[in-house]
C-alpha cells in the first residue's frame, strides 16, 4: 500500500457541544478520528499521522507531530475541550507547513479536516489557498457534518483540488444532522482512499471496505451477507408457495418437509450402496434394530476384501484355467477354506471395532447363525 503523510485536523470550536449527533459533535468526532487513523495504520503501518486542532482563542495547537503511534494521537485527542472560534484556512495552512517538514519526504500528502462549525472565508478565499495545495501535490479530505450552509463553499474547494487530475485524490463528504458521523465515514473514500471506491460500488461488495485490511472483519460481512442470501432466497422459495398455501396451509410445508427428508435418505442409502460395492440396501436404516445395523456395519467392511478375494481368483483362473477345470472338488475345499478365513477375519473386526464386546451375547448369537447358514450352504 502507499505511504502517506496525513494531518488529522479536528473542530474544537464551540459548535461541538451541539447534540444533533450522539451523543454531541465532539465526542462523534473522536470516533470518526479514531476510525480514519485506524485505516490509515492498517493500509500501511510505516505511514505517519499527525494533529492538530482548528479552533482557539489565540493561536491554533499542533498537538503531535508525525508518528506511527496511533495510541498517543487518540490520548492527546481526548484532552481536547471545545475553545475559541473555528479558523479553516489558518489551520489548513499550518497543516501544510506540517507536511512540509515530515520525515518520509517519498510520502505522499494528505490533510483529513473536520469541519463541524460554519466557514467563515469565502469561495475565493478557499479557492485560492486550493490552488497552492493543489501545486504542492497535497490532498484534501473534507467531512462536514451538520452546518449544511459549507457544503458549496467546501465542495467549490474540493473541486479546484482535482482539477486537471485523472483520478481525484481529494474528497468531499458531507453528514446531515442525525446521523453516525462513523458509520457514513465507513462508506466513504476517506476511509478507502482509492479514488472514490466506496461511492461507486467498487469497494467490499459496496462496504467501502478494502479485504486486505482487515481480513477477519471481510470474513465476518462475507459469511453475513452469505447467510442473508440465502434468507431472502428461502424467503423467495416461501412466497412462491404462498398462493397453494391460502386454500391448504399445512399440506405444502408438510408435503416439502417429506420431500426433504426422503432425498436425504435416499442420497444415504446410495452413499451406503456405493461403498458396498454396489450391493442395494433392502430396508431404510431408520427401520432398521440394533441388530440389523450392526450386521450391516459387518457387511460393509467385509464386502472390500471379498471383493480383493475375488479379483486375485479370477486373476488366478486367467493364469491357469486347465488347472481349474480339472479339479472342481479342490476348488471346493479351497472356497471352504477360504469361509473358514471369512470367518476369522469376522471375529478379527469384532475385535478391533472401538466399543463392541465380541463376547456380547447378541453379538455372539450373530456370529453362531452367520455360521449355521454358512455351514448350511455347503451342504450338497
Amino acid at each position: 500500500m502507499v505511504l502517506e503523510s496525513t494531518v488529522i485536523c479536528v473542530d474544537n470550536s464551540e459548535y461541538m457541544r451541539n447534540g444533533d449527533f450522539v451523543p454531541t459533535r465532539m465526542q462523534a468526532q473522536h470516533d470518526a478520528v479514531q476510525l480514519v487513523c485506524n485505516a490509515k495504520t492498517r493500509s500501511n503501518p510505516e505511514s505517519n499521522i499527525a494533529l492538530m486542532s482548528l479552533a482557539a482563542k489565540e493561536n491554533l495547537q499542533v498537538h503531535s507531530t508525525f508518528t506511527t503511534d496511533v495510541n498517543r494521537i487518540l490520548s492527546l485527542l481526548t484532552q481536547i475541550q471545545p475553545n475559541g472560534d473555528f479558523k479553516l484556512l489558518t489551520g489548513i495552512k499550518i497543516a501544510q507547513l506540517v507536511l512540509r517538514h515530515r520525515q518520509g519526504k517519498n510520502h505522499r500528502q494528505r490533510i483529513v479536516v473536520f469541519v463541524g462549525s460554519p466557514v467563515e472565508e469565502s469561495e475565493r478565499e478557499l479557492v485560492m489557498v486550493a490552488k497552492k495545495l493543489r501545486k504542492n501535490n497535497v490532498n484534501v479530505n473534507i467531512v462536514n457534518f451538520g452546518e449544511e450552509e459549507n457544503v458549496e463553499k467546501l465542495q467549490t474547494f474540493v473541486s479546484t483540488l482535482n482539477q486537471d487530475r485523472e483520478e481525484p485524490g481529494s474528497h468531499f463528504v458531507n453528514v446531515p444532522s442525525g446521523s453516525k458521523l462513523s458509520d457514513a465515514l465507513l462508506q466513504s473514500p476517506v476511509i478507502t482512499e482509492d479514488g472514490g471506491a466506496a461511492a461507486g460500488g467498487g469497494g467490499f461488495d459496496g462496504a467501502g471496505l478494502d479485504p486486505n485490511d482487515d481480513p477477519e472483519l471481510a470474513l465476518a460481512l462475507r459469511v453475513s451477507m452469505e447467510e442473508q442470501r440465502k434468507a431472502q432466497q428461502e424467503a423467495a422459495g416461501g412466497g412462491t408457495e404462498g398462493g397453494e398455501m391460502d386454500t391448504a396451509p399445512a399440506v405444502p410445508v408438510q408435503s416439502a418437509g417429506g420431500a426433504a427428508a426422503d432425498s436425504e435418505e435416499a442420497l444415504l442409502q446410495q452413499a451406503l450402496s456405493l461403498s458396498m460395492g454396489g450391493v442395494p440396501i433392502e430396508k431404510d436404516l431408520s427401520q432398521m434394530t440394533e441388530d440389523e445395523q450392526i450386521e450391516l456395519a459387518l457387511r460393509m467392511s467385509m464386502q472390500p476384501e471379498a471383493s480383493t478375494a475375488e479379483d486375485s481368483g479370477k486373476a488366478a483362473g486367467g493364469s491357469k484355467p486347465k488347472d481349474e477345470a480339472m479339479d472342481t472338488s479342490g476348488g471346493a475345499s479351497a472356497g471352504g477354506a477360504e469361509e473358514e478365513v471369512d470367518a476369522e477375519q469376522l471375529r478379527a473386526i469384532l475385535e478391533s471395532l472401538p466399543g463392541v464386546d465380541p463376547n456380547d451375547p447378541q453379538i455372539r448369537e450373530m456370529i453362531e447363525k452367520q455360521a449355521k447358514e454358512d455351514a448350511a450352504k455347503k451342504k450338497p
